[in-house]
């Protein structure tokens, strides 16, 4: 095995180096063929022999006990095997850990929709009926002392983060901004609803499930079964989009491995996408208020950002609102915080880019206001605030390309900022504006390995436990390994999502690429140290290209050299100092062109540039995709989607595609995506950094900007829906 522990900076760019030519490149995905074909298997549809097919019942109310469950109300019906009720389906998955989710006794009932019983049956339809069916009785609590709004509830309050006099900046400042803004929450909204199929044999629990991070799932399913992690098994080879709602066991694996032992069969379990709304997490709304203080050039002099969120009670995730506004622009004179608001709606947790989906947001339209103010290029006012190092913490940045994605985007969209008047151009009904914003993600790595099987005829095997759900991993390991090993990607056979397979990280946080892609450099390092010790040298001087190793002036084919044989190495990447030495992060600008109805308010986006700093990009494709999927999901936050609950009893209204309105193809308009190449040597070993969720952190930010440039009316509640903008239309056609 090669370990390496990421202590410094690795700036030797090994990748550089290499002469196959594959990394980079814009190459399909090896998965796509089987994927668009139907042949891949997701989690439900792995042909298990005498599967079972079980169906959630949920709780009609929103705090209270389960009295009794009056199992023979179903048990009689045709093709119903058993009623499952378990104390362990009213405890709450944990996000990426093992034995921390607060757990509450046994029927107890945190909110409307909680998965509470289990119908099994021969059929899924039979299954389904009967829950429909079964008799369940409740202790419910009074509605009137249940609290469903954060802002009707004393929050928790947070220290938060404090540096000089906020408040003396603010009063002496020669331009200021003080704005709250709020946000309606997000669902993930996975293609793939989570299922699983539970199946025991000889004591030992396989499951085929829907999930994001098997690394740390193995042991929260170990966890909640009282098993050794070594009697269980966990597979999710493709998984059809997570977006963070398949981080940690959801009920229906938990439920699954349950029924399945009671029954003694294998039991599969597919939510249904009403109780996958209703039942898996959800990003939390938010109240944010933005003070910004500047001097007459517009360098800030005090930044302040605080924000209100929500949880269930007893949970520890609370949406990092101000994540990047940590790091991002100047202002000795700081005040961060997070308030949290205990409520009884379903969990929060981890939604595509937590804390700078919807900080960000909030943060440049601020930023917007106040160039306004100082009477300049929004663009230059943002120039004019990057740091030169962490703004309170004595480190420096990693990398830092932000100017140069905000220089190059302007150049690419076309930007004209020098007037920035609203309401100047006007198309029949439409107003038309422009706006800007900057992205940025912390950048994160966590411990990873892979194995590398090097195998006779020059073909290649590349195994971790690293998933797949829908950003391309089985491509970019290929890329890496081929790169390495001087083979074309085609011979490199990438197997992914089995914790029979080398621990990586999972898919979380953008840190899969960067971790696993470490991991298996650094397997396909020992490879090649093995290659140049068969020919009699060093490793620094072995070129690996086309299937042929070559030292000096000794040349083998990878086949000859292996005599039949394989040859295996696994590598083991670690974070190290370079985490805490090193303020690491990916950037972005964002530039937007909308068109607003002057009598409907209806805003339709119409041009959409990115560009992006990543570090070394691993696949051209596969990372222009993830800016495509970000960028649409930035129209959703910024027009459309809300997660809405009855103030009565605190039900999700709007659980299903219906009614949560994602963008669709006519509401996103031909994106562009600029990626600012770099390396990053504090990053990884591969120099990479995350990209699938720095794409969607300020977009909304920017749109909301060229709403204002466009009709004059500024947004202060997300999303910005008719009915927001409306009133602003009516106020100005008043004027």
């Amino acid at each position: 095995m090669k370990s390496l522990t990421m202590d410094k900076p690795d700036e030797r760019n090994r990748l550089d180096a290499m002469k196959q030519g594959v990394i980079g490149k814009p190459l399909d995905r090896p998965d796509g063929p089987i994927k668009v074909s139907g042949v891949a298997p997701y989690a439900a549809e792995y042909d298990i022999a005498n599967a079972a097919y079980g169906v959630f019942v949920t709780a009609p109310i929103a705090r209270g006990k389960v009295a009794k469950i009056h199992e023979d109300s179903v048990t009689g019906m045709d093709g119903v095997i058993a009623v499952v009720a378990d104390e362990r389906f009213t405890t709450r998955a944990a996000q990426g850990t093992a034995g921390e989710a607060p757990e509450q006794g046994p029927g107890e009932v945190d909110y409307w929709g909680q998965p509470i019983a289990l119908v099994v049956a021969e059929s899924y339809e039979a299954a389904r009926d009967a829950a429909q069916r079964l008799k369940v009785d409740f202790h419910a609590d009074d509605l009137a002392d249940i609290p469903f709004d954060p802002d009707a509830v004393e929050p928790e309050k947070d220290e938060g983060q404090r540096q000089g006099d906020l408040a003396h900046a603010m009063a002496e400042a020669v331009h200021s901004v003080d704005r709250t803004y709020t946000t309606h929450g997000h669902a993930s909204a996975a293609m793939e609803p989570h299922a699983s199929i539970a199946e025991w044999q000889d004591g030992k629990l396989t499951v085929h499930a829907s999930l994001q991070m098997l690394n740390f799932n193995i042991a929260e399913l170990a966890d909640a079964l009282d098993l050794e992690e070594d009697d269980v098994r966990l597979v999710s080879r493709f998984v059809g989009g997570g977006f963070g709602s398949k981080l940690g066991v959801s009920q229906d694996v938990v439920a699954a491995a349950i029924a399945a032992k009671q029954v003694g069969r294998p039991v599969k379990v597919a939510m249904t996408r009403q109780h996958v709304f209703q039942a898996i997490m959800r990003r939390s709304e938010s109240t944010q208020r933005l003070r910004l203080a500047a001097d007459a050039e517009g360098r800030l002099t005090g930044f302040g950002h605080e924000a209100l969120v929500s949880n269930l009670p007893g949970e520890d995730f609370a949406e990092p609102v101000t994540q990047s506004s940590k790091f991002l622009y100047g202002g000795e004179n700081r005040l961060l915080r997070i308030d949290v608001a205990r409520i009884h709606r379903m969990c929060a947790g981890s939604v595509r880019a937590p804390g700078e989906a919807v900080g960000m947001t909030a943060l440049e339209a601020a930023m917007d206001e106040l160039a306004e103010q100082v009477g300049i290029d929004p663009v230059e006012l943002r120039l004019r605030n990057i740091p030169d190092k962490h703004p309170t913490k004595d480190i420096p940045y990693s990398s830092r390309k932000l100017a140069e994605c905000l220089k190059e985007g302007a150049a690419a969209f076309g930007w004209q900022g020098e007037d920035r008047k609203p309401r100047q151009r006007r198309e029949g009904e439409w107003w038309i504006g422009t706006g800007v914003a900057s992205g940025s993600r912390v950048h994160n790595v966590e411990e990873a390995k892979a194995r590398v099987t090097l195998r006779p005829g020059g073909t290649a095997l590349v195994e971790t436990d690293m998933t797949d759900i829908g950003t391309g991993t089985y491509a970019i390991l290929g890329q890496i390994a081929g790169e390495m090993l001087g083979l074309d990607p085609k011979d490199v056979e990438v197997g992914l999502g089995d914790t029979d397979f080398p621990r990586g990280p999972g898919s979380g946080g953008s840190w899969g690429a960067p971790s696993s892609g470490s991991a298996v450099f650094l397997a396909c390092e020992a490879l090649r140290e093995e290659i140049a010790s068969l020919l009699k040298g060093e490793e620094g001087n072995l070129t690996m290209k086309d299937g042929t190793a070559v030292v000096g002036n000794t040349s083998r084919t990878i086949d000859e050299l292996l005599g039949g044989k394989e040859l295996q190495r696994t590598g083991h990447f670690q974070p190290g100092k370079t985490e805490k030495e090193f303020a690491a992060a990916s950037y972005g600008a964002f530039f937007a062109e909308v068109a607003v109805n002057d009598w409907t308010g209806e805003t339709r986006v119409r041009r959409l540039t990115g560009a992006f700093g990543i570090g070394r990009v691993l696949n051209e494709k596969t990372a222009r995709s993830q800016c495509l999927g970000g960028m649409t999901w930035a129209i959703g936050a910024a027009l459309t989607e809300q997660l809405l609950f009855d103030p009565r009893d605190g039900h999700l209204v709007n659980c299903d595609l219906a009614e949560y309105h994602v963008p669709v193809h006519r509401d996103v308009p031909e994106c562009e995506v600029l990626l600012v190449e770099e390396r990053d040597p504090a990053a990884s070993p591969i120099q990479a950094k995350g990209v699938g969720e720095l794409s969607m952190c300020g977009a909304a930010g920017a749109i909301a900007n060229a709403v204002y440039n466009a009709c004059g009316v500024r947004a202060y509640s997300f999303p910005m829906t008719p009915a927001v903008l409306l009133e602003g239309l009516v106020e100005q056609a008043k004027a």
